[in-house]
Parts: C-alpha cells; sequence; structure tokens
C-alpha cells in the first residue's frame, strides 16, 4: 500500500459514499500506522503534515497553504467542515439527550414505533411448552422530518489568504456552534410536540405561580414509574430558579457542575440549562429511550466552490431531524400562571 505522501486526492473523494474523511480513511487505513510516529493521527491530519500545513496554534499558517498545489486544494474544504463540526461538539447538548442517532441517505426516514403499549413491555409467566406473548414492533405512521439548515460562508480568497488558520477556525468553530444550537431547538420541538405521530409530551403545572417549588421538582419525578428520570432540560430563568432552591443549595458542595451548563441534582438527573427551551418550562426525560436523532450525513461544504472559486460564497450545511421513541419517557413541568386582577 502507497504511504500517506504518495495518495492521489482529488475531489471525487467528496462524490463517494461516507464522504471525503472515510474515503480517505480507505485509501490510507490509520490501523497501518500503529507503532509508528504518525500513530493516533487520522488520515485526514496526516495529508495536513503531508503538506505542511498547521491549522492551530500560535504557529498556524495562512490560509493560502491550502493552495499552494492541487492537491492540497482539495483540503480546503474538508478542513472547514472539520472546523464546524468542532463548534458543533462543542456546544453538544444533543449528546446528552439523544437514545439513538440513525444515518440516511435519503430525506424518507420512517421511524420504528417500539413496543407502544406498557402490557407489550410485561414479561409474563410461561407455562412449559406455552407461546411465548407476542411484542410487535411496527413503522410509525409518519416520516421524520428532516430540515436542512446552513449557512452562506461570503469572503474572497483575496480577503482571507493572509489570515491565520487558527483566527479562521473561530469563525468557522461560531458557524458550527449556531447550527447545533439550531438542532437543539428542533430537538425540543419534537420533545414538546411529539414528531408528528400524535405524541406530544404530558404537560402539569407548578403547585405556586410563577414559582417553582422542591416539591414540585419531587411531583415531577414520581412520574417516572417504567424510567428514569435523568435530564432536566430548562430554560435559563427556570435552571436559576430552580439553582437558588434551598434545598439544592444545601446539596451542592462546589463540584455538582459537570460542565459550564450542567448542575448534577439530588435526584441524580443532570439539569441542563438552554435558551432552546420555552421559558418557564422543565423538560424531563430519560436520555436512553426518548430520543432519535437522524441525520443525512455530516456536515456538508460545497466543495466545488471553496476548491475552484477558492470560497466566495461557500455553503455550509446539514441535514438533520428528531423522532420520539417513548412518548411515556418525557414529561414537561410548566411554571403556572399568576391570576389576572379581577378574575
Amino acid at each position: 500500500m502507497a504511504g500517506y505522501r504518495e495518495i492521489k486526492i482529488d475531489k471525487s473523494l467528496y462524490q463517494r459514499e461516507g464522504g471525503f474523511f472515510k474515503a480517505l480513511e480507505a485509501l490510507d487505513p490509520s490501523g497501518e500506522y500503529r507503532d509508528t510516529e504518525l500513530a493516533g493521527l487520522s488520515a485526514f491530519e496526516r495529508q495536513l503534515k503531508r503538506f505542511d500545513i498547521r491549522v492551530s496554534g500560535s504557529g498556524s499558517d495562512r490560509v493560502e497553504k491550502f493552495f499552494r498545489t492541487g492537491d492540497s486544494a482539495v483540503l480546503f474544504p474538508a478542513y472547514i467542515g472539520a472546523a464546524v463540526e468542532q463548534g458543533m461538539q462543542g456546544n453538544d447538548i444533543l449528546s446528552r439527550i439523544v437514545a439513538a442517532r440513525t444515518d440516511v441517505d435519503s430525506m424518507d426516514y420512517r421511524s420504528l414505533l417500539p413496543m407502544p403499549d406498557p402490557a407489550d413491555r410485561e414479561l409474563a409467566d410461561v407455562a412449559e411448552g406455552g407461546f411465548l406473548p407476542e411484542t410487535e414492533i411496527r413503522l410509525k405512521e409518519n416520516l421524520v422530518r428532516l430540515k436542512k439548515r446552513g449557512r452562506m460562508l461570503r469572503a474572497s480568497y483575496e480577503a482571507i489568504k493572509f489570515q491565520r488558520l487558527d483566527l479562521f477556525s473561530v469563525a468557522l468553530r461560531q458557524i458550527g456552534a449556531q447550527m447545533a444550537r439550531t438542532a437543539v431547538r428542533d430537538a425540543v420541538e419534537v420533545l414538546l410536540n411529539g414528531d408528528g405521530n400524535q405524541n406530544p409530551a404530558q404537560v402539569l403545572e407548578t403547585e405556586t405561580a410563577d414559582t417553582i417549588l422542591y416539591k414540585d421538582l419531587c411531583r415531577l419525578w414520581g412520574l417516572f414509574d417504567e424510567y428514569e428520570m435523568n435530564v432536566l432540560l430548562v430554560s435559563p430563568e427556570m435552571g436559576n430558579q430552580i439553582l437558588l432552591l434551598k434545598e439544592l443549595r444545601s446539596y451542592d458542595n462546589g463540584s455538582r457542575f459537570a460542565d459550564p451548563s450542567t448542575f448534577v441534582t439530588p435526584f441524580g438527573a443532570a439539569l441542563i440549562k438552554s435558551p432552546a427551551v420555552p421559558a418557564g418550562t422543565i423538560i424531563a426525560l430519560d436520555k436512553n429511550c426518548t430520543l432519535e436523532m437522524v441525520s443525512a450525513g455530516g456536515v456538508s461544504v460545497e466543495y466545488d466552490k471553496a476548491i475552484d472559486c477558492q470560497t466566495e460564497r461557500v455553503g455550509i450545511t446539514n441535514i438533520t431531524g428528531f423522532a420520539k421513541l417513548y412518548p411515556d419517557a418525557v414529561k414537561v413541568m410548566k411554571l403556572k400562571a399568576a391570576a389576572q386582577p379581577g378574575r
């Protein structure tokens, strides 16, 4: 097998099944570099090394370094896509609320309707020689709605060629971060209102108007009989109210923040705040069986324009959708509205 320096890379790699990174990995398997100085590098990272392109750190190269040769120019859309993916992963609430991820190659996808009735999930006693009770797994009636989201990157080669790649990556990661936030909004919409298969979430109100009490959280926790309440996805102001509860203040020993946006509650559920959640709303869910995320490929970059036109106007898109697996595994609590004067 030819070494990574002899591989011929061209635009056709972007058109292969699985995309550029998978195609490049097939041409230059990382397993071949085990126990070498290149161990741990991906096929794409080896190509960056081949052309001596440094994309991060104080010594990062300028954008023009990608366009020194025809082969290295082919790497530029992949670099854009990788930086956008990093931005999405840096704002990754989805990994903490999605139970399963499905990749499809079309815009049409129908999710499973697994064990819809509680009786279907029970294991009955079976006499010797008796028949086992059946559980039917069907397809949902309606398709998962996939949405194409993206941004148009406008920047001529002349405008960016002298910019350091480290700085340019910051702008690309921000595009990825916004795409991730938009996907979370789509996920929240499905959690609240269902995926079009008549499965909206059960909604209850707090006991006291405009105030969340600890016993409201206990009541919410008590609704989870067959499932585990392991995530509380909340709007920012609702998260502030919950953190100010005396029961949580006495519980916190200064180490309950798992990351800047997540707090571990006494119930064992992670409290995650997101502006995608409507004001005054708590979405309680079992992250292990509530949501399926469907993707039609990963981040897509218009590679022809990025290579031949040297950016100018380059579309960056991502196609995703969400299906609700077990509707009973998510409950919603909203702040009770205060009574209007004179009513």
